[in-house]
């Protein structure tokens, strides 16, 4: 049975500082800051006073979207909610009226601050929609910004119709299910001059920051192979949903499935990670904060850009030029348990093939997700010395950063690192960014790009390739044979069956 880790848990595990800004040029526009990730109430406070009048729509306010009905009020004014599902909707009101008496009378100023405003959204609701495209065609100019918070196959008809709109996206992760949608977001974004964010909250933790510098600096010498790794494992589902059963009269099944193709209703097609069609199983769920570390610091998303292959992440806004006879491919080849198109094998192991790039010489990613072959032959040397109550942690989710001279091991979200061996490297500090800026936070270093300050680190440009890179991951797992990709065309250039793969068909109605 998976076991569920939740973003809470991890926050309580010592997270230390976070940062701000995404590469060279973004890190020359901020001023360092000492300002933490696990952000003070009373700076959460501050930050809702100066961006009252900035005006955000949350779209998917159950689940993941749960954590911003709570957070987004303290930064900003909520003035639209969008869920297909009703009682998601009740349930977020019912929280801001609930927490908005119990901290009346609070003895923390800053619980009576929130109180307040909790108190003020629960009696004078703001809209409420099923669809996001009535909501953004009926608000218009009231609206500044959308979060996206639903299933991950609408992620991209959401998101890219906010910024068509002309609103600036905050989309939690996996950005896209499939890799054409995330070139499109990022072609998007560009083109309407927004900005964006994906929700990968280690990228603005201190320690993130810090490993960054110390793999950029030349501190574990040369990089020479990335792990990441999930013990969850997929469903394995063999069959799709048997019979069809009554649409529950608080969801909107039609809009549920989005761009999907249309099919009777049954509970488990709700099951997003059960299933290709809807979900991205352990690499977008998961991998999306594992590989982060090691693909920003290592400069992997430069091969995504026709300029010079060493030029900043930050720095390569524009949109992509045409790709060269020369451009450098990705080789992905997987090892899983038994292919599986409709679901998710229960066990897999994938290998990337990464070519140079500017200062960077080759190097390998290997995932491993499950019961898969290695994983706890790498585990075991990392959990020797596992504190008892990190074990379950580290077992779950994590990273290993190869070098010559050492390696750093971080915890799922790349929020928290160490490095080994511990004697080589003591007295180097672990917690807080020493040349690149630090931030207030995800949610914080969006809404301030949003008002004209530095890109955030997790925006489009930079989360569109990670994504990318990932869902060759998913496609390779459905094939016996390895897949080259090129990232400057968006094509598997030796397999047409992969290549097709890349995009998805949308039923009509629906569209990027």
């Amino acid at each position: 049975m998976t076991r569920k880790i939740s973003r809470r848990r991890v926050l309580q595990t010592g997270l230390g500082a976070a940062g701000a800004g995404l590469a060279r040029s973004v890190l020359g526009q901020a001023a360092r800051a000492t300002v933490g990730w696990a952000v003070l109430p009373a700076r959460l406070l501050r930050a809702y006073s100066a961006n009252e009048k900035f005006h955000v729509a949350l779209i998917g306010v159950g689940g993941r979207g749960r954590w911003f009905v709570e957070t987004i009020p303290k930064m900003a004014e909520v003035v639209a909610l969008c869920d297909v599902n009703d009682l998601k909707v009740e349930e977020a009101f019912r929280f801001w009226d609930q927490t908005g008496r119990r901290w009346a009378n609070s003895p923390h100023p800053w619980e009576q601050q929130a109180a307040e405003i909790y108190r003020r959204l629960a009696e004078n609701k703001p809209p409420t929609f099923a669809d996001f495209r009535h909501m953004l065609q009926q608000m218009g100019q009231k609206i500044d910004a959308v979060v996206v918070a639903t299933p991950d196959h609408t992620h991209a008809v959401a998101s890219a119709a906010a910024i068509r709109a002309g609103k600036h996206v905050f989309c939690e992760k996996p950005l896209t299910r499939t890799v054409h949608e995330s070139r499109t977001l990022r072609d998007l974004a560009c083109q309407y001059k927004v900005a964006t964010a994906m929700g990968n909250q280690g990228t603005y933790s201190g320690p993130f920051r810090r490993a960054l510098e110390l793999i950029r600096s030349g501190a574990l010498g040369q990089i020479r192979e990335v792990h990441i790794w999930n013990d969850a494992g997929g469903a394995d589902r063999r069959q799709p949903p048997n019979g069809e059963m009554p649409v529950p009269k608080h969801l909107h099944w039609d809009l549920w499935l989005g761009p999907a193709a249309s099919r009777p209703f049954h509970p488990d097609w709700l099951q997003r990670n059960l299933w290709r069609e809807f979900g991205t199983g352990q690499l977008g769920n998961w991998a999306s904060h594992t590989a982060n570390l090691a693909f920003m610091a290592l400069e992997v998303h430069t091969l995504w850009s026709a300029e010079s292959a060493s030029a900043p992440a930050a720095e390569a806004s524009a949109a992509p030029k045409p790709p060269t006879s020369t451009a450098p491919k990705i080789r992905v080849r997987a090892e899983t348990s038994g292919i599986n198109r409709l679901s998710f094998p229960r066990w897999e192991k994938i290998y990337w093939e990464v070519p140079a790039r500017g200062q960077w010489p080759p190097i390998s990613f290997q995932w491993y997700n499950g019961p898969a072959p290695g994983l706890e032959e790498l585990l075991k040397p990392i959990m020797q010395d596992a504190p008892e109550k990190q074990r379950n942690l580290w077992h779950f989710a994590g990273t290993l950063i190869v070098g010559e001279k050492g390696s750093i091991h971080t915890t799922g979200h790349n929020a928290w690192f160490r490095l080994l061996p511990a004697d080589r490297f003591a007295g180097v500090q672990c917690d807080r960014p020493e040349t690149v800026p630090a931030s207030r936070g995800p949610e914080q270093d969006w809404l301030a790009a949003c008002q004209g300050g530095p890109a955030a680190w997790s925006q489009f440009d930079y989360a569109a390739p990670l994504n990318e890179f990932l869902m060759l991951g998913n496609i390779a797992a459905q094939f016996e044979q390895p897949i080259e990709y090129d990232p400057l065309a968006m094509k598997i250039t030796n397999l047409p069956e992969a290549d097709a793969l890349l995009r998805s068909q949308y039923r009509q109605g629906w569209s990027l």
